[in-house]
């Protein structure tokens, strides 16, 4: 035996009894469960309440790293290259290649080229070891040794598809893609499963330069291919060797839930492990926003390009579909039209009358004038006007609600108080509201900017009776409060009304969107110059919301609520509805069914009433109601002109018609004289107060005069 040989045999020996010592000392090496539990890809998955994926949402921009891949599910043709080029004896050793290894040893000490000795169990090891990847720094002679040492303990405790599983997951392959799934799905635009044996050859031959020009690959997945058994054609290797030019990019493969994914999925440390499961449906899911874009195709003629819908199982509060926006139909699809607030336009009226109903101030049977409006206010007179510029006369409650009448909305409101609408609206869980003096007589006509989550909400309370349930994307326990902002008669009354079709069809027609064959309350809004459209309504289990506009403010041309959000708020309606029954709400105890005669007509009609309150003869609800001052209106500026001398100059005091026997009292001093009552303005802030007999307050203003001169701060 030559000395060199003597030599090498020797480094040999001592290789191994030096191997075999870092045997005891080395690390504890995990289990494969353990790595396979401890791997976090870098885009979570969002669930629907079943556990179907309904979105996936890239949560780590330090790596791209998809779910874990079973090697039962990576082309075998892959597997054979991957094999072939990094490890030929992977299937034959314990963890360390004992032959590649002493040959790379004489191939160092004859000075001829080196190849590594590495094998697929060593790579492994030594990611674990660093707790990184497979790949890692260089590594000097000890860290080589641990890295044996840890391999052949490696593969004690794991089967060689493990190791090889391992492997293909936590392999970089190029750029910031990492694992088998990200470089399949980013290169080649398909699946582990479905590589070609040209494409499982380039992916192999990246595995020792990653980041290698993909002229350098091609050579080098040749070389590889000439020493498989399956040799793919040269053509299709330099066709897959031309994918790595172009840049790698990874499509979602369930795009349907992005807004709630952001919610859900993007934690405040900017990343979840794994996945979270929602309380969405996929299949209404999609259903929802299929239909929000084919009508926004529909619609595009009249300058409509975004909607937004909202489902709840109004039962525990659950969000079944959330639609942010239309997607590709979108102008910004990055914007959540759910959470977005624009003007609620009617469908605030519902509340507004449930209000009046709760103080019993009004019942679905009383009267109130439906004729031109006149009301001062800070800004000057305020004119509200009914959708088709008619005017009915006297109408009851129920057909102005249901058919969506404005100024008797108004008149409602002046007897409700835009304070008290405000609060109880506040109570509902609107949480955009200004302050009632903002707003003023408007409010009855949904002035007010609201969400569409907050409205669903709203709605809910009217289709449980007055209980409030808190919504939610998750499917845990939601929260009901034990306070109801109404009472079940109140619902009742309210969803009677807005599920009565002959109501409506003063407005509406008989039919239309908004008649659905099985039992449902609904209403329909849209906000001033037809920026917003909306339609909210609820059936026995559900309740669903659309609004339809343009996220820019931009005006649509002629689009009411039952040609617009209507007709989706029908087919989300009627697919909830295919085997799901729904029927009225059962009549609280405290409800009674009566004739009652409408004045000066003496026509009889039936209506509901909450036990007691119901009448004999019913007459229009007049400005005699409530005591109000109608001018100076809250706020009012008033400015004295220079040009008329002051003790020619008056303003007149008014107040509705039952303010004629109250008493009036400016800045703490009683008026006298008849109404309307003539004062001489002197510049200032001022208070005025209408008082009963018995010197209560009734209603107050406050406004001020400004002088010749005075301009605006």
């Amino acid at each position: 035996m030559s000395r060199r040989r003597v030599a090498i045999c020797g480094a040999i020996i001592a290789f191994s009894v030096l191997l075999l010592g870092l045997l005891w000392i080395i690390p504890r090496v995990p289990s494969f469960q353990e790595v396979r539990a401890a791997y976090v890809a870098s885009d979570a998955l969002l669930l629907d309440r079943r556990g179907a994926i309904l979105h996936e949402l890239r949560v780590d921009d330090s790596v791209r790293r998809l779910s874990w891949t079973e090697i039962g599910d990576v082309s075998p043709a892959f597997i054979r290259a991957l094999i072939e080029a990094e490890d030929r004896r992977f299937r034959e050793h314990r963890g360390v290649d004992w032959r590649a290894l002493a040959a790379a040893a004489v191939q160092r000490a004859t000075g001829g080229s080196t190849r590594g000795a590495s094998t697929l169990s060593m790579q492994v090891a030594g990611g674990l070891l660093e707790g990184g990847g497979s790949e890692g720094r260089r590594r000097s002679s000890v860290d080589k040794l641990r890295q044996m040492a840890a391999a052949v303990r490696l593969e004690f405790h794991w089967t060689k598809d493990e190791v090889l599983e391992a492997y293909v997951n936590l392999a970089s392959f190029r750029g910031e893609l990492q694992g088998v799934a990200a470089a399949s799905r980013g290169i080649f635009g398909k699946d582990p499963h479905a590589l070609t044996s040209a494409e499982g050859t380039v992916l192999a031959a990246l595995m020792r330069a990653p980041n290698a020009p993909a002229e350098e690959v091609l050579n080098r997945a040749a070389r590889l291919a000439r020493r498989l058994d399956v040799i793919p054609e040269t053509g299709d290797l330099a066709a897959a060797a031309e994918r790595l030019e172009i840049g790698y990019q990874i499509l979602r493969r369930e795009d349907w839930a992005p807004h709630v994914a952001r919610r859900l999925l993007a934690g405040s440390e900017g990343s979840v492990a794994g996945s979270v499961l929602s309380s969405l449906d996929r299949d209404l899911q999609i259903f929802a926003i299929e239909t929000a874009r084919r009508h926004l195709r529909l619609l595009a003629s009249r300058n409509v390009r975004d909607a937004a819908a909202l489902v709840v199982d109004h039962s525990n509060g659950r969000v079944l579909a959330y639609v942010g926006n239309g997607g590709e139909v979108s102008s910004a699809r990055h914007v959540d039209g759910v959470r977005a607030a624009r003007q609620a336009g009617s469908t605030l009226k519902p509340f507004l009358y449930a209000l009046a109903f709760e103080r019993r101030l009004l019942t679905p049977a009383s009267l109130i004038d439906d004729r031109p409006l006149d009301l001062p206010v800070s800004g000057g007179i305020y004119r509200p006007g009914n959708y088709d510029h008619r005017y009915r006369g006297a109408v009851s409650c129920r057909t102005a609600l249901a058919s969506s009448l404005n100024v008797p909305a108004v008149r409602v409101l002046e007897l409700v108080g835009v304070g008290a609408l405000t609060d109880n609206l506040e109570a509902l869980g609107f949480r955009s509201l200004r302050s009632a003096d903002y707003y003023g007589p408007s409010l009855a006509l949904g002035s007010a900017d609201v969400t569409l989550w907050d409205l669903a909400s709203a709605y809910s309370v009217l289709a449980r009776g007055g209980s409030p349930v808190a919504l939610s994307l998750v499917p845990s326990d939601t929260g009901t409060r034990d306070d109801s902002v109404y009472s079940r008669e109140t619902t009742f009354l309210v969803s009677d009304i807005l599920a009565d079709r002959e109501a409506r069809s003063r407005t509406f027609g008989l039919e239309s969107p908004l008649a659905t064959r099985y039992w449902t309350a609904v209403k329909t809004g849209t906000s001033k110059d037809m920026r917003d459209n909306w339609c909210v309504g609820y059936s026995s289990r559900f309740t669903a919301a659309v609004w339809v506009g343009n996220f820019s403010g931009e005006p649509m041309w002629d689009v009411s609520g039952v040609v617009g959000a209507a007709a989706i708020w029908r087919e989300i309606m009627d697919r909830l509805h295919v085997e799901q029954p729904s029927g009225p709400p059962v009549r609280p105890p405290g409800l009674v069914r009566a004739a009652v005669a409408e004045a000066p007509s003496g026509t009889e009609r039936e209506e509901w009433f909450v036990a007691g309150t119901e009448p004999r003869m019913i007459r229009p609800v007049g400005e005699r109601a409530v005591s109000r001052i109608l001018y100076p209106a809250e706020g009012a500026i008033i400015a004295l002109d220079p040009d008329i001398p002051e003790a020619l100059q008056r303003i007149f005091f008014q107040g509705s018609t039952a303010a004629e026997a109250g008493v009036w009292e400016l800045n703490g001093r009683k008026l006298s004289g008849r109404l309307p009552h003539p004062w001489a303005p002197r510049a200032g802030h001022h208070t005025l107060s209408l008082l009963d007999a018995s010197g209560r307050p009734l209603d107050t203003v406050r406004f001020s005069v400004r002088g010749p001169g005075e301009i605006d701060d």
